[in-house]
């Protein structure tokens, strides 16, 4: 097991009508913030919940954050914020609103171009404060409710920050708030929740025997739940499965001590920028080519994935991996979404601007041993058409 620091400070507030939590977890003199994305918390009375929980406190709203948040949305609200004097914001929705926040939270108490927050420019020392926030989830899948990363989209690209100022002080997790949530995007946040857990766990051995046991109970649970939940939006359990195991897949447990890969996101993010497929579906296309291609230096881990998560124990190793993919590929299949790009009209002609786009980003050295070059790329991309 590799050396790690492990600290998380969030505070989870899960249950069945937790809303009302906010009146004592939110300081009585804040002047608050409130954030969201489409209409959907206003249509379906969370917006109305989370006000009135807030009571008499100084309240002030910024929605239209979009699914993979712009910086120039982000900027308007990085105004309200100094304009307003805010000192508390409080993200409703999901992985888009809250990273969103959390960029806002660092961006408002930076002196310099908030850009650099973006391209890694900004120095610890400079990234020395943000606005206190806190977070309500109507969308399960990132875990952004219990880290301190976000992605955001810019000038074509989508990037990644991460600071420690911005560990939301708490997030309230009602699975009944996600009860309205369309199939689709219950979908999406099953897969994710699955692909952030094996970007952690499908890599090399590292004697991470708790890390590697957790990971494999997240995806023997998502695996059980996930076409309940899809299927059944009103049932409670399989929801609430869901939700816990999206918060715990990327808050930093399963990761720590462990090598992690990551390949599949940084292709992915290109996909999206590029060609507005949804975050988690990229990583449905994506996550069985890159196994596929990255076989061998995977070997142990994907022999482990098979036994472990999918009880395949006879045959030869090949084919046992060669069946464990195919079984994810099926799961996320089942699920009603499809693993290949041409179903999202992505064709081969196209995959020089994807591998354009990684070396303009820098993501030329994937993987956990950072041999996911240019070409290897290029042959996921083929393999997944």
């Amino acid at each position: 097991m590799f050396n790690f620091e492990f600290h998380n400070p969030t505070r989870i507030v899960f249950g069945q009508d937790r809303l009302k939590e906010l009146n004592r977890l939110v300081p009585a003199d804040a002047k608050v913030l409130i954030l969201f994305g489409g209409g959907s918390v206003k249509q379906f009375g969370t917006l109305d919940k989370v006000r009135q929980a807030l009571g008499n406190r100084n309240l002030i709203e910024f929605g239209g954050i979009e699914p993979n948040p712009r910086y120039s949305t982000l900027m308007r609200a990085v105004e309200v914020v100094r304009g307003e004097k805010i000192d508390f914001l409080l993200a409703v929705g999901g992985g888009s609103v809250m990273d969103g926040t959390k960029f806002i939270a660092l961006a408002a108490r930076y002196g310099g171009n908030a850009e650099d927050i973006l391209t890694g420019k900004a120095k610890p020392a400079q990234l020395s404060a943000a606005v206190a926030l806190a977070t309500v989830v109507t969308l399960p899948a990132t875990g952004s409710e219990m880290n301190s990363g976000g992605v955001i989209s810019h000038q074509g690209g989508k990037f990644v920050f991460f600071s420690p100022l911005v560990f939301p002080q708490f997030s309230i997790l009602d699975p009944t708030l996600t009860f309205t949530l369309p199939p689709t995007q219950v979908a999406n946040g099953v897969i994710d929740t699955f692909i952030h857990t094996v970007e952690q766990y499908v890599t090399l051995p590292a004697e991470g025997r708790f890390q590697d046991r957790t990971a494999e109970g997240i995806l023997r649970t998502l695996i059980e739940i996930g076409p309940a939940t899809v299927a059944d939006p009103s049932d409670y359990d399989a929801r609430a499965n869901l939700m816990w195991c999206a918060t715990n897949a990327l808050n930093g447990l399963i990761g720590a001590g462990a090598p992690q890969d990551w390949t599949t996101h940084m292709i992915g993010h290109e996909l999206t920028a590029l060609f507005g497929i949804d975050h988690a579906k990229t990583l449905a296309v994506l996550q069985p080519a890159v196994w596929t291609v990255c076989k061998e230096q995977k070997r142990a881990k994907l022999l482990q994935y098979a036994d472990r998560v999918w009880d395949l124990r006879e045959g030869s190793e090949d084919n046992r991996i060669d069946e464990a993919i195919a079984r994810t590929r099926a799961f996320f299949e089942g699920l009603g979404v499809s693993t290949r790009l041409g179903s999202y009209g992505v064709a081969a002609d196209r995959i020089d601007d994807v591998v354009r786009a990684l070396e303009t980003h820098g993501m030329t050295a994937l993987g956990e041993k950072r041999q996911v070059t240019l070409e290897v790329s290029r042959r996921i991309l083929e393999e997944a058409l």
